[in-house]
């Protein structure tokens, strides 16, 4: 691994391989979507600038909006106190990280009991 990738060694990466990633908008910290990243996706982020992740159903690396063109621009990059998880601050290109077509994958509202 390139000597710029040694901080990727210190993550604790599941039995799988894989860690979890949120995505997160670099203006006003909206959570977009939550994803997994293996070394492979991690470094092919690292190098190109736009997010890729490891998919699970598919068994395969994804450069996130490679056929929906709505692309992930890397602005920041984090890994959390215990190394264990990530976190992406992204341009979110066309507005749209849910394959529903909605803006962030978290729009399912749960009702909190009264307390």
């Amino acid at each position: 691994m390139n000597q710029t990738f040694l901080w990727v060694e210190q993550l604790k990466f599941n039995e799988q391989g894989l860690i979890p990633v949120i995505a997160q908008d670099y203006l006003d910290n909206t959570v977009l979507m939550m994803a997994w990243m293996n070394r492979e996706s991690i470094q092919q982020t690292l190098e190109t600038g736009e997010a890729h992740y490891w998919s699970r159903s598919r068994a395969e690396l994804w450069h996130k909006g490679a056929t929906s063109g709505h692309i992930q621009k890397v602005k920041a990059f984090y890994y959390d106190c215990d190394a264990d998880t990530l976190l992406l601050k992204i341009e979110q290109v066309g507005n749209v990280a849910c394959h529903t077509g909605a803006r962030s994958c978290f729009f399912n509202s749960v009702s909190l009991p009264a307390r």
